[in-house]
């Protein structure tokens, strides 16, 4: 019965140990996108509500106009802002449109982690955001259909057509700094999952490591 029961404590520290040092399959996570409220000159502000905590957003640069109450659903149809990451486009019509090239600020008024940027027909424009960008999706949109294409560096984004997508930028931010060139307009809004959090989360190697440690422990203890 002692060795019996034995097994069992082995067994289960296997399984334990599998379930970290396996890879979790990614799904896609309800966003929130800003709720634009208020236009002034330069700067349009709005509110996201994370994870139960409400995150004021400043957009402070120049700008074509900006919907904060009603208008065109820019973005319909949905498709190209829905992923394996992103579970719901963004929703009604709150938007803002950019039409003069230039630096251009996003501030949060908490940290968010790995924001995300859903945009509306950045025709031609080259974008830059200073770090490493991810394109999460892309597809037809309002306006058609078009491919961005990173850069060399991966910190931004020349856009081959219409395009119309999603891109995330990776980490911990209270601000957003970005270039892009004149057009017509192209639009944007402001997306997040969760908050930053205080202090650091183990890397997946480590937890690999972490595993295989327990597991050579697990040996010796069966040689004995």
């Amino acid at each position: 019965m002692r060795l019996l029961s034995g097994v069992r404590g082995i067994l289960f520290l296997l399984m334990a140990v599998s379930a970290i040092v396996s890879p979790t399959v990614a799904m896609a996570v309800p966003v929130s996108w800003t709720d634009w409220t208020s236009a002034g000159v330069q700067t349009v502000s709005g509110n996201l509500l994370v994870d139960s905590t409400t995150v004021g957003v400043t957009y402070s640069g120049p700008y074509a106009f900006a919907q904060v109450s009603g208008g065109t659903n820019y973005w319909n149809p949905s498709a190209p802002y829905i992923s394996t990451a992103v579970d719901n486009a963004p929703p009604a019509s709150d938007i803002v449109a950019l039409g003069t090239g230039g630096s251009k600020t996003i501030t949060f008024s908490q940290a968010l982690q790995d924001p995300l940027l859903a945009l509306v027909s950045w025709n031609g424009n080259v974008v830059d955001f200073g770090m490493p960008i991810e394109i999460v999706s892309f597809g037809q949109g309002y306006w058609g259909n078009g491919t961005p294409v990173l850069n060399q560096t991966g910190t931004g984004f020349t856009g081959v057509g219409e395009v119309h997508g999603v891109i995330r930028l990776p980490g911990s931010h209270s601000s957003i700094t970005f270039t892009d060139t004149s057009e017509g307009w192209h639009g944007f809004t402001v997306g997040a999952v969760g908050l930053a959090q205080q202090g650091t989360v183990p890397e997946p190697g480590s937890l690999a490591l972490l595993g295989l440690g327990v597991m050579g422990l697990i040996v010796a203890r069966l040689r004995k």
